[in-house]
């Protein structure tokens, strides 16, 4: 089996799952560290030309991070293509179940189980709190409706404050964020990098919890050490 992948957090469940497996990945894939396998662009901008080259059996991909245009091309070029969607935990949970089973896994992975169960053990924190989750900034857009990253925080005891506009990822001027009056800001180191030095200053007055990108949006092994690391990091920015 050879597999292409163009989602980050499932290149690093098929790497740690499967050794070997994993045929080309995006640029962006940076975990596992020491994965030495063809770099073939962007999850926006994948080269389909060098991915069909590559003969893969099946490509990853997934409907929020990987364009149309693209997947259909890839599958005109006579390639199997699975699609993931990915907007909660419990989905997540099945979809790395799909497609590990799909690259051949012939078991359930260790981490796999160990994920699901910190999941199923976490306690949201009370009382809950109420947040902004910038993703973005010039201009500045937060978490939406229905994110992956949005189930994460509110089954930590965080509830931000645009989970019900009508977009996914709203674009929200600063003036408004402010007036909003959250408990909290989420800040995450990715897509956007915020630091503390960049982010934390357009927020004066409220408190800023940093926290990994990877950790926050991401659906593979790092799912195993989310819970506890997240809450820690929300519980020390608003005790």
């Amino acid at each position: 089996m050879r597999v292409v992948s163009l989602v980050p957090s499932l290149t690093e469940a098929v790497a740690v799952s499967l050794p070997g497996v994993l045929a080309g990945v995006t640029d962006w894939c940076t975990h596992p560290a020491n994965l030495d396998v063809p770099r073939l662009g962007g999850t926006k901008n994948p080269r389909v030309d060098e991915i069909v080259a590559l003969a893969p059996d099946l490509v990853v991909a997934n409907e929020e991070e990987n364009r149309g245009p693209d997947l259909a091309a890839l599958r005109a070029a006579g390639l199997e293509v699975l699609v993931t969607e990915v907007r909660n935990v419990p989905q997540a949970f099945r979809e790395l179940d799909r497609v590990l089973d799909a690259c051949g896994a012939r078991s359930r992975p260790r981490w796999l189980e160990e994920a699901e169960a910190a999941w199923a053990a976490v306690e949201p924190a009370a009382p809950r709190r109420t947040a902004v989750a910038p993703i973005w900034r010039r201009p500045w857009m937060v978490l939406g409706r229905d994110t992956f990253a949005g189930d994460v925080l509110s089954r930590l005891g965080v509830d931000h404050l645009y989970a019900s506009h009508a977009d996914r990822y709203p674009r929200i001027p600063l003036e408004e964020l402010r007036a909003a009056a959250p408990d909290l800001v989420v800040l995450p180191d990715e897509p956007y990098r915020f630091t503390s030095d960049d982010g934390p200053e357009a927020f004066p007055g409220l408190p800023c919890a940093l926290v990994s990108g990877r950790l926050l949006t991401w659906y593979g092994p790092s799912l195993a050490a989310a819970p506890r690391a997240l809450a820690s990091a929300l519980r020390a920015a608003c005790p």
